[in-house]
């Protein structure tokens, strides 16, 4: 593996940092909000699935 000098490894750091592509407010914003809405969508469906199994299990266990 070749050594490089750490201001030489600064320059090459700087270099591919340059070629990053930020995303922009927007993109950011809309991400943000699908998140938030797939995680209560999820929320809600194993909410969903936990009373259905609580349901089964006790009128299982009443006999």
């Amino acid at each position: 593996m070749a050594v490089t000098n750490p201001l030489q490894f600064m320059q090459q750091v700087r270099a591919e940092v340059s070629k990053v592509v930020w995303p922009t407010r927007r993109e950011t914003m809309i991400t943000t909000v699908m998140v938030f809405v797939m995680a209560f969508v999820f929320a809600l469906f194993f909410f969903g699935v936990d009373q259905l199994v609580q349901f089964i299990l006790n009128i299982i266990l009443a006999f």
